[in-house]
């Protein structure tokens, strides 16, 4: 039985400047809830991505092929165990919405259930698969130990990139349907290949 696919809470940042190797890097990495299940206050969803929303590097994150960037929270047990190993966080803490620097904190669909041109139809938004996330060196900082960058490429744990097919809104607690589209490469396929032709 599939379980109920849902949005968790919809979470943005604007740059701000974080130390990563004794620098200053901006980056806007940092998402922090600005819809909840507290608060699902509706928030609009253009081209470019979500309101109140930013990115810094647009070669890596943003543009209209990774304007929203989805991430499972089933994920989110594992980081918090690697955390806690880690010395970086309590066993007790739960990790934040937005930890991952995602847009979109869903549940009930995994990388290796999602295909590229696949569609995510929201109440008031459609939104259109478009590629994996791969982890970068402003990742490994926020989740702030080493082998954070290695876990994801290991584990396959990445989330998805969205464009935004059809504007409209969005909040928490918006229930959401996959519509299958061509079906040639899934998440999980395309970010095992890519991991391979990289040093992570």
């Amino acid at each position: 039985m599939t379980a109920a696919r849902r949005l968790l809470s919809v979470n943005v940042a604007r740059p701000t400047p974080i130390e990563i190797d004794g620098r200053q890097v901006m980056t806007a990495i940092r998402k922090r809830a600005a819809s909840s299940a507290a608060q699902p206050e509706r928030l609009a969803v253009a081209p470019l991505g979500i309101d109140g929303d930013e990115q810094t590097d647009l070669t890596v994150h943003g543009g209209l092929s990774k304007a929203v960037y989805a991430y499972p929270h089933e994920h989110y047990k594992v980081w918090q165990t690697m955390r806690a190993q880690a010395g970086v966080q309590s066993w007790d803490d739960d990790l934040p919405f937005g930890m991952l620097g995602e847009n979109l904190t869903i549940t009930g669909l995994l990388e290796s259930d999602v295909w590229v041109g696949d569609l995510l139809k929201f109440p008031d938004c459609t939104l259109a698969v478009s590629e994996p996330r791969q982890p970068c060196f402003k990742f490994q900082a926020v989740m702030g130990f080493k082998q954070a960058s290695k876990m994801m490429a290991q584990s396959g744990y990445c989330g998805f990139y969205l464009a935004v097919r059809e504007p409209g809104t969005i909040a928490a607690g918006d229930s959401f349907e996959l519509i299958a589209g061509p079906r040639e490469v899934s998440i999980s396929e395309l970010f095992a290949n890519k991991m391979r032709r990289r040093d992570v």
